[in-house]
């Protein structure tokens, strides 16, 4: 089934396949997102080793899908041909480092707020904290195929429906993550999945530009690759790692993050 869904993108324009990869990444958020109308409240052993899991993926897909490609794609010999890959990765983490300080939100596990003090409710908060996560996933695979569409060799719809599965895989955690804590904070179920799914609707949107400025600017795929990685990897040591420890199921949590990068890198091989 895999093998004809990338049969079929071969066959559309990449900037629509990127559009088709990204919503399916944003209704996985919403398929965890309404896990809130079957249970009252989460098993906190499942979703640490969930949360870890999410962390694995991020974490391969940034190196087999990101940086690995960035460096492949570069010409030169020594430090030039990782430039642009260490240029992108600490560019994508600065970016998420000034989102971080600037725009407000709250971890639930974490029970307080970060970025610019506001009057904004938990809720609020709490989408914008998972909504940060989201502008790097999407944005991976809108410059992978953006590459395609600017003909790059190394970047092919296999790779770019890959990293999707992968992000995909991982989103449902974070439909999750932000559903539940809505509805013990009183939420309704309909309102708690509403705006569990709301938090991926960036994905989408960073996709398409994503892939539009690969198009357009055909020489920065490898910084842009690098960047997404950078971002993902910064999400991932800030906010997941953290988060997936906060409880006493650390060893769950790890066992799920040593699976989700076992997994995504076996999927890159074999699929990619």
């Amino acid at each position: 089934m895999i093998r004809d869904i990338i049969t079929y993108l071969e066959t559309i324009n990449p900037i629509l396949a990127a559009l088709y990869a990204t919503i399916f990444t944003w209704s996985v958020t919403a398929l965890g997102a309404a896990v809130v109308f079957f249970f009252k409240k989460e098993n906190k052993t499942v979703l640490d080793g969930m949360l870890g899991f999410t962390g694995g993926v991020m974490l391969a897909a940034s190196v087999w899908s990101l940086i690995i490609p960035s460096i492949n794609m570069t010409e030169g010999e020594g430090f030039i041909k990782v430039l642009p890959a260490t240029v992108g990765i600490f560019m994508g983490a600065l970016f998420l480092y000034v989102l971080d300080k600037l725009l407000p939100h709250f971890h639930a596990n974490f029970k307080q707020t970060e970025g610019i003090k506001t009057d904004w409710q938990k809720t609020t908060l709490l989408i914008l904290a998972i909504t940060l996560h989201n502008i790097p996933e999407g944005l991976a695979v809108g410059v992978l195929f953006g590459g395609v569409a600017a003909g790059i060799p190394e970047a092919s719809i296999a790779g770019a429906v890959t990293l999707a599965i992968g992000i995909g895989l991982q989103n449902f955690p974070e439909g999750i993550a932000v559903a539940m804590p809505l509805r013990r904070m009183g939420v309704s179920r309909c309102k708690s999945f509403f705006y569990g799914q709301l938090s991926a609707i960036v994905e989408p949107i960073a996709g398409v530009l994503g892939a539009f400025a690969v198009l357009f600017f055909t020489p920065i795929l490898p910084y842009a690759l690098a960047f997404a990685a950078g971002a993902m990897i910064y999400v991932v040591i800030e906010e997941v790692i953290p988060e997936a420890q906060q409880n006493e199921n650390t060893d769950v949590s790890t066992i799920g993050f040593l699976i989700g990068f076992v997994v995504m890198m076996a999927m890159d091989v074999v699929l990619g």
